[in-house]
């Protein structure tokens, strides 16, 4: 009778030292640095497919509304060239009459500094001119943290052909 219930206890004993090293284990990977970078490199990748589409969307008979959401996706160099040049684009958007919807076709973040709270991604782009068709771009963009958010500190188009 002695050896089942000290079998019994022996197992008992096993798995509660096996949740306990379950529950620390899990505990250690989910408060890992990995998974907060993971986690930074998420957002950046939404907030640069967001905030990318965003600079390549204008519709004419809402210029205003769109510029407006131009400066909303930047900081920093970017905002303030955008804003400086906020009249060109209105007049510009004026006389081509063209409704263009970005959308980002695939998107990769190539550098991420959490600590510094920036970020470099290449990105394509497709944009749909309406009657007009549709083009193929591809950019570079490099995104600064704002609070909890990521903006586009700059875009730049890459040449199909480039390296």
């Amino acid at each position: 009778m002695r050896r089942p219930v000290a079998a019994a206890l022996g197992a008992v004993l096993v798995a509660g030292v096996f949740c306990g090293w379950s529950g620390w284990s899990y505990h250690q990977a989910a408060h890992s640095s990995s998974v907060r970078f993971a986690a930074a490199r998420d957002q950046v990748q939404r907030a640069g497919r967001q905030e990318i589409a965003t600079l390549n969307t204008l519709d004419p008979r809402q210029s205003d509304a769109g510029l407006r959401r131009w400066l909303d996706a930047s900081t920093g160099a970017l905002h303030d060239e955008l804003q400086r040049e906020s009249a060109q684009n209105r007049q510009k958007v004026a006389q081509a009459q063209v409704a263009a919807a970005g959308t980002v076709t695939d998107l990769a973040v190539t550098e991420l500094d959490t600590r510094a709270g920036t970020a470099q991604v290449i990105a394509t782009v497709q944009v749909d001119l309406g009657t007009r068709g549709t083009q193929r771009k591809r950019f570079t963009a490099v995104l600064a943290r704002t609070g909890k958010d990521w903006k586009l500190t700059s875009l730049t188009a890459v040449p199909v052909g480039a390296q």
